[in-house]
């Protein structure tokens, strides 16, 4: 079946390649780039760099591998390689637990803050009078600089969580938001609300899934 990645990067231009499936693009510092591949046998693929991005760059590899759909589900009951057992939208619920972000984005909207629940995926009315998406670029951005873009009907109360959270944490907060609303019924897999065409791929005779390969060294 077709696999959509969203990818960024905590410091340098990075390119995510997979020779195998002629898959290649760009891996942005502070936006996030799509794309996507559709594999048509079962292995182990490999997965490079494809960006000179420092004295490291050579480790920068990895690997994909491609299972049977009934062999995936087994997989991904067994835990799906996740620390702690944890999705990434449970461990967003934990993180905004522990970082008191419920004081502020009450369920029931009362709170100095909007509320998430199904605020992923809406058109949002900001206070100069335009309005946006609240998409994973717009939640990022609203964690890093939550003055840049303020939503009507709200102050710039909230202070920058720049340098407290990680990517890896931002993600997980953006996974428990989608978790929250019926805008997106994919969760704990951000996807870019910009529409990226799927690209022409021969049909395979089974449907096979992709297990997330390891994060290579110096990303």
């Amino acid at each position: 079946r077709a696999v959509k990645l969203t990818m960024t990067s905590e410091d340098v231009l990075h390119s995510y390649f997979i020779p195998a499936f002629r898959s290649k693009m760009d891996v942005v510092p502070g936006r996030y780039t799509t794309t996507w591949f559709k594999p048509t046998q079962t292995g182990e693929f490999h997965l490079f760099c494809a960006e000179y991005c420092g004295t490291q760059h050579s480790g920068m590899i990895g690997k994909v591998t491609v299972l049977e759909q009934d062999d995936y589900q087994a997989w991904l009951t067994a835990g799906g390689g996740l620390t702690y057992g944890m999705t990434p939208a449970k461990s967003g619920e934990k993180l905004a637990t522990t970082l008191g972000c419920a004081a502020c984005h009450k369920p029931d909207g009362g709170g100095r803050g909007p509320s998430w629940n199904g605020i992923f995926g809406t058109p949002q009315k900001l206070t100069d009078g335009s309005s946006v998406v609240a998409d994973e670029a717009f939640i990022r951005e609203s964690i890093l600089q939550p003055r840049a873009k303020v939503l009507a009907g709200y102050s710039t109360l909230m202070n920058t969580y720049q340098g407290q959270v990680s990517e890896e944490q931002i993600l997980d907060l953006i996974a428990y938001i989608k978790s929250l609303s019926k805008a997106d019924a994919t969760q704990g897999e951000p996807v870019s609300a910009a529409a990226t065409p799927e690209p022409a791929a021969v049909e395979p005779a089974t449907q096979p899934a992709v297990k997330p390969a390891a994060k290579p060294a110096g990303q």
